[in-house]
């Protein structure tokens, strides 16, 4: 056995969970048996796929943490009734923060549609106080994606107002939030549903996990079949795929043939496998995350385990595992530029457990109270590299950078290099099991964005009318104007007199449950 150890400044990083009494409990979350992570997070609130009555909702929350209370006065416990987004007509199966914008959050729902929604702190105003009622979020924009479900929805990561969409018929969607008739993209070839995907960190390329068991590569501009294609894990099950930073490389996990938990590293400019490495028999789907620390995070569906690695020399060097006998539903984590610097915290997650939210944050211990420049890289900023024009007009920029030390914004360095060189070679075969670039999908060299219209200057974003109804055109006719906003209007009475009817209801049933719970008490007595 060797005498020596790795040197490595993360050999220490150690889970803390928050205390109870910063937790959120009383959380109803969805029971819609479709993959996702059930939960979202951005600077200021976090996201929950709810399990509501009256088609599909999810809950807006303030942000917990593992180090100070709720703010807005919020109670650890919630209570019964709360603020919902509930326009799906369907459940809700994903959510996604926009990384420019820390009050806006994009929706996916059964009903195929994908909504966008903005948080104003006024909602909160009274929580919970004597008289108050919850008054429901309304969308700012709605999208027809499908006739079938949407079941991810994701942002860009340098370009503003960009949303990318995975509907029911097997296809990625990518959309202009600024005028959002129809797709700007369309891109397709999958046999089966996809299961994940990621953009890299200029979005310029975008990988997608499907249930057919492949990974493909596709260009996000050019539309159509992907550039690259390979054979994944063996499993059908839960394949899911992160971007590794900067770097030419991908994270996915899935299951062997053989039902084992795995972990595999791909080298993006061919698509080939560099690490495969079985974790464990467990049958949870496994949900990776990518710090910039060079850490790679895998939390397990059904188990309370977090395994985290460091990647170096095209390496998986195992840390350490943060274990709880709380099994989580569904995990997020926190954009970096909102971490704890002062308490040394590297990155936090946010576990749905049962019928809370925990927070839990890795923490490198240090005894200096300065700035640990050396554990802290540059963090995405909130402000976008491009608009949404420039993107699908062909321009590519590095996201913008913040230092968690002074708050300073610069530029990534230009030196970073493309995952999909337009000199890589042509798609190779992997050794485990054949299979080529489909006939029909470009050249590697079609990397370069197809060209569209430029937009000269972006609009404010999501407009919205007085009843919060979005109005794609504007009559020249008064009286059809006004005859429009009394429709509204009607609509509108009617939305809100239906959403009271729904938490009636739902009241009613919380009481009959209190009430058979104490039956149940009784007769046990």
């Amino acid at each position: 056995m060797s005498r020596f150890v790795r040197a490595s400044k993360y050999r220490h990083v150690f889970g803390q969970q928050g205390k109870k009494e910063y937790s959120v409990d009383n959380v109803k979350v969805s029971a819609s048996a479709w993959d996702t992570n059930l939960i979202a997070a951005s600077s200021r609130y976090i996201s929950v796929n709810w399990n509501a009555s009256g088609g599909g909702a999810f809950a807006i929350l303030p942000l917990p943490s593992p180090f100070q209370p709720l703010p807005f006065g919020f109670p650890s416990k919630l209570p019964d009734l709360i603020p919902l987004a509930r326009s799906h007509t369907g459940p809700v199966l994903d959510t996604d923060w926009s990384p420019f914008n820390d009050a806006l959050v994009a929706s996916a729902g059964e009903d195929g549609k994908a909504m966008i929604w903005k948080v104003e702190d006024s909602v909160f105003d009274g929580w919970n106080a004597d008289g108050w009622e919850p008054r429901d979020f309304d969308p700012v924009a709605r999208i027809d994606v499908s006739p079938r479900r949407v079941g991810q929805v994701l942002f860009h990561p340098t370009a503003a107002n960009v949303l990318a969409t995975t509907t029911g018929d097997h296809v990625v969607k990518l959309w202009d939030l600024e005028n959002s008739e129809s797709a700007r993209v369309t891109l397709g070839g999958h046999g089966d549903a996809i299961q994940s995907l990621a953009f890299n960190p200029t979005g310029n390329v975008l990988v997608t996990t499907c249930r057919d068991r492949k990974i493909r590569l596709f260009d996000p501009r050019a539309g159509g079949d992907a550039v690259r294609v390979t054979e994944g894990h063996g499993g059908i099950k839960g394949a899911r795929v992160v971007w590794m930073g900067d770097r030419d490389n991908i994270a996915t996990t899935g299951f062997s043939k053989m039902s084992d938990r795995q972990v595999a590293v791909w080298e993006t400019g061919s698509l080939n496998n560099m690490r495969m490495t079985t974790i464990d028999q467990t049958s949870g789907v496994l949900m990776p995350f990518w710090s910039d620390n060079n850490i790679l995070f895998l939390a397990g569906k059904g188990d309370g385990n977090i395994r985290y690695y460091e990647w170096e020399n095209d390496n998986l060097f195992a840390l350490a595992e943060y274990k709880s006998s709380d099994p989580q539903r569904g995990m997020c984590f926190l954009p970096r530029r909102a971490l704890n610097v002062s308490d040394c915290e590297i990155a936090r997650a946010y576990k749905v457990a049962g019928s809370s939210i925990e927070a839990i944050a890795f923490i490198v211990p240090r005894k200096s109270d300065s700035f640990q420049s050396d554990i802290y890289p540059p963090a995405p900023s909130s402000e976008p590299a491009l608009s949404a024009g420039e993107f699908f007009a062909g321009k590519t920029a590095p996201a913008k950078l913040v230092s968690l030390e002074n708050g300073a914004i610069s530029d990534a360095p230009k030196s970073t290099p493309a995952p999909a060189p337009q000199s890589a070679p042509a798609p190779t075969r992997t050794a485990s099991a054949p299979e080529s670039t489909p006939a029909s999908a470009p050249a590697p060299a079609a990397l370069a964005p197809a060209p569209a219209p430029a937009v000269t200057k972006a609009p404010e974003p999501y407009p919205a009318t007085e009843d919060k109804t979005p109005v794609r055109s504007q009559p020249t006719d008064d009286h059809a104007v006004a005859a429009l906003k009394e429709e509204n209007a009607r609509l509108n009475a009617e939305l809100r007199e239906a959403r009271a009817q729904i938490r009636n209801l739902e009241l009613q049933v919380e009481s009959i449950r209190t009430n058979a719970r104490k039956a149940a008490a009784l007769l046990d007595s």
